[in-house]
């Protein structure tokens, strides 16, 4: 896994924060992971400081100056990733509802010719443990309805789980992704269909959170129904920056 970046965005993860840390960097050695935290209240980016010592040159922290969204904390480590010229990029919740043990079949995914790959939830049935069946039939709805918006043959459009090549987040200018909730990996997904990236689904289970609370709120979910709605009628009209 050398020249990879994991990328975390954090706010109130001081339950989950250190065990994802220590899982992932002693999992893979050649691994790096930055974590992004909006001046968490519960002390998230303390916690990440005070262990930066024992992950030498491997643990890195930005962290600003409140709460501005996943996808603005997202587009913060991209350009960050891309500066310091890392091959591999990958999205990751810190809750361990993404398995660290599925990294390596993302980046096997990219290796092997995609310029995006996916853990997907839904490519093979519904892999989704813990959650409540209304979350599930949300979750499911959605991807289900973007993909028939968009047209996109993809079966888990929502997903927060990815490993992007640097190449292609090159060929983006994202100084120009709209969405800062979780519809930014509708739009991240869209435009890189749109770019012809080879996108790649793995199958992976998703586990819900077991420690602190969860950051799903109906705003999220509007901006995923109506933006998606409005992004695909500018990519039409040729109004999408890409």
């Amino acid at each position: 896994m050398k020249n990879s970046l994991v990328i975390i965005p954090t706010y109130n993860e001081k339950e989950n924060i250190l065990l994802m840390i220590d899982t992932v960097l002693s999992t893979y050695k050649e691994v790096h992971l930055l974590v992004i935290d909006d001046n968490s209240p519960d002390g998230t980016a303390i916690i990440v400081s005070q262990n930066m010592s024992i992950y030498e040159n491997r643990l890195f922290l930005e962290s600003r100056a409140g709460k501005q969204g996943l996808g603005t904390a997202y587009i913060h480590g991209f350009k960050w990733a891309l500066e310091r010229e890392y091959d591999y990029v990958f999205e990751m919740d810190a809750d361990f509802s993404h398995d660290p043990a599925d990294l390596s079949k993302l980046r096997e995914a990219c290796e092997n010719g995609a310029d995006l790959a996916i853990g997907s939830r839904y490519v093979k049935g519904v892999n989704v443990v813990n959650w409540p069946m209304s979350r599930v039939l949300l979750s499911y709805s959605a991807s289900k309805y973007v993909r028939w918006i968009t047209r996109m043959q993809l079966h888990d459009t929502t997903a927060g789980f990815v490993c992007y090549k640097s190449s292609l987040l090159r060929r983006f200018n994202l100084d120009k992704i709209k969405f800062v909730g979780y519809a930014f990996q509708i739009e991240m997904k869209f435009k890189a269909w749109l770019l012809k990236a080879q996108i790649k689904e793995i199958p992976v289970i998703f586990t819900d959170r077991s420690r602190g609370k969860s950051k799903m709120s109906g705003g999220i979910i509007n901006e995923a129904v109506f933006g998606v709605l409005k992004m695909k009628l500018n990519s039409l009209i040729g109004k999408l920056d890409i």
